[in-house]
């Protein structure tokens, strides 16, 4: 037998993967970070389960996420449960039922991993840990606000700077389509106009050239957040569209107003992965490679099917991204000790920031094998040598 032939059992499925030193270290030492810097905001830490009933997993806000659920029978109860895809429906749920009594609002911080039935062009991961907070229990533009500025403290403070955040309103499109009474043949064929940013196409898709033009108006606010919302505000948006760009604007002002050098877009048409979003939500990129860090926003936390809903909103932060994003820390210098030191004189060293790698085979000369076990230094004749 070769020392290869076992190498097949490391193969793992599609968007599946191990997680090695230091890479695993890095990402649990900033999950605590961030978790910390919740509970700095009066955040709680909940702990919901990998695996629970299908029902309340996918109930409420957790149907938009039906498709990417593994599902799985219980061999107790002989019901089905999922696997969780997403852990904001946990502690929703959570929120509404176990701790209905608490008084609002409720804040809640989670930590944990979650796994998808397939992942994306843009990220194929398929498992991946998320860290984030549910503000639960109040609708507000203070409360919009401190989630999108808590998510960016915490980035900044796990070690990613520079940061931009998109501002995004997916319920805007179907309420201007409704105030204007457009059928929903109409609505799906503007949808497909804006996704495409294709002025050309809305004027095709509505039947009336001021329902055109209006449309082109909400394609056109897109970009930095001050001409966007001095452009939604020139519109002549029905009254359930005027109050949602207001709430925007409020939320801008509040967010300019705590961090003036943050930039800022909009982009008010934009819903797709947004489903269960009934206001105000965002995303938070590193200005260097525009990938997602966090994503958030307003929400029904609840079952709306059952009568049980309550306004929320809070974000979630996507770790593998944020650890992409940020620069590692310094590794932890590794002192090999020989055999027949004391125990407790690991102590003093790791006192001084070293990681004590303790031999438990002879060696005969000590500084080739701590080479060996990729230590940095040796003790020798009571002093850390470097190597």
């Amino acid at each position: 037998m070769t020392s290869n032939d076992n190498d097949h059992r490391g193969l793992l499925p599609a968007g599946l993967a191990d997680l090695l030193p230091p890479d695993a270290a890095r990402e649990a030492r900033a999950i605590d970070i961030a978790i910390e810097r919740f509970a700095a905001f009066g955040y709680e830490r909940v702990k919901p389960p990998l695996v629970e009933f299908e029902e309340s997993l996918l109930g409420g806000p957790g149907a938009a996420l039906a498709s990417q659920t593994f599902r799985l029978m219980d061999p107790v109860s002989q019901r089905m449960m999922g696997v969780r895809p997403d852990m904001t429906v946990q502690v929703a749920r959570i929120a509404v039922t176990r701790l209905k009594h608490e008084p609002r609002p409720l804040r809640l911080s989670y930590g944990g991993n979650v796994i998808r039935v397939r992942g994306s062009a843009l990220k194929p991961e398929r498992q991946f840990a998320q860290v984030g907070t549910e503000l639960i229990g109040v609708d507000s533009a203070e409360a919009d606000a401190e989630a999108v500025l808590l998510a960016v403290e915490t980035l900044r403070t796990i070690g990613v700077s520079d940061l931009t955040v998109d501002l995004n309103l997916p319920t805007l499109v179907a309420a201007v389509a409704n105030g204007l009474n457009q059928p929903d043949e109409t609505l799906g064929r503007l949808r497909r106009a804006l996704d495409r940013k294709d002025e050309g196409g809305i004027a095709k898709a509505a039947d009336d050239t001021k329902v055109a033009a209006l449309f082109a108006g909400l394609l056109r606010a897109a970009g930095p957040a001050d001409k966007g919302i001095a452009q939604l505000g020139a519109l002549d948006l029905p009254e359930a569209a005027a109050a949602e760009a207001a709430r925007l604007a409020d939320v801008v002002k509040l967010i300019v107003a705590a961090e003036p050098d943050l930039p800022l877009t909009i982009d008010p048409v934009e819903y797709r992965g947004l489903e269960y979003q009934t206001g105000v939500s965002f995303s938070v990129f590193a200005l260097k490679g525009r990938e997602e860090l966090a994503r958030g926003g307003r929400y029904s936390a609840g079952y709306p099917e059952d009568g049980v809903s309550e306004p929320a909103t809070g974000f979630t932060v996507y770790m593998d991204a944020v650890l992409a994003a940020s620069e590692p820390p310094p590794e932890r210098p590794r002192l090999y000790v020989g055999m027949g030191t004391r125990w407790d004189d690991a102590a003093l060293w790791q006192a001084k920031g070293y990681a004590v790698v303790r031999a438990v085979v002879a060696a005969p000369e000590p500084r080739t094998e701590a080479k060996r076990l990729r230590c940095s230094h040796a003790l020798i004749d009571g002093q850390a040598v470097p190597l």
